[in-house]
């Protein structure tokens, strides 16, 4: 491979071009190192990618808001010829996740090693638990918990909850800009 096919992402990550699109990164995106980003993905200000994910927009785009972190292991995907891969600002995707074209609103959340699947949709402010699985088409609600394998509605988020996810929303964009600033300096 050569760098007229990859380029090295602020972070030490690599973006690679498909079918002639290189990804797009916002202002003060970080990309952890053994991160792989490939084609039509464009990733909002301030938003990181950790260590060993894999977005790939190669059949159908993917979009990612400001200020959102994917951590490690994840893998984002699309669906060819169906769902694009959405993702709104501000939104938590816990390790190892599944996304897969799935819509996710501003301050969603997805849990540790959860799955989203085709058709589906967290919106504004909705959280997927760890381990869940969310079958194709279903839709989280605004501030709707789902859990399980196959996930389910089992309450509405309490406004202290939604004020620890944006705690943990901060603490990554901190953490990010630090990586960032290390691999810059």
């Amino acid at each position: 491979m050569t760098t007229d096919y990859f380029r090295r992402a602020p972070g030490g990550g690599k973006l690679y071009r498909f079918n002639g699109i290189w990804p797009e990164l916002g202002a003060g995106v970080f990309i952890a190192p053994g991160a792989r980003i490939i084609g039509d993905v464009k990733i909002g200000e301030g938003s990181s990618v950790w260590f060993n994910c894999v977005l790939r927009g190669d059949v159908n785009k993917i979009r990612i808001g400001k200020g959102t972190n994917i951590q490690d292991d994840t893998v984002v995907h699309v669906e060819g010829g169906g769902a694009a891969t959405l993702i709104g600002d501000e939104v938590l995707i816990g390790h190892s996740c599944m996304i897969h074209g799935t819509i996710i609103g501003d301050r969603g959340f997805v849990g540790l090693g959860a799955v989203t699947m085709d058709g589906c949709v967290i919106e504004d402010m909705g959280m997927v638990a760890a381990g869940a699985l969310l079958s194709p088409g279903k839709t989280v609600g605004r501030q709707e918990l789902w859990v399980g394998r196959p996930a389910k509605k089992i309450r509405d988020l309490t406004e202290a909850a939604l004020e620890e996810m944006m705690v943990w929303v901060v603490n990554y964009q901190t953490l990010a800009q630090k990586y960032l600033a290390d691999f810059e300096g």
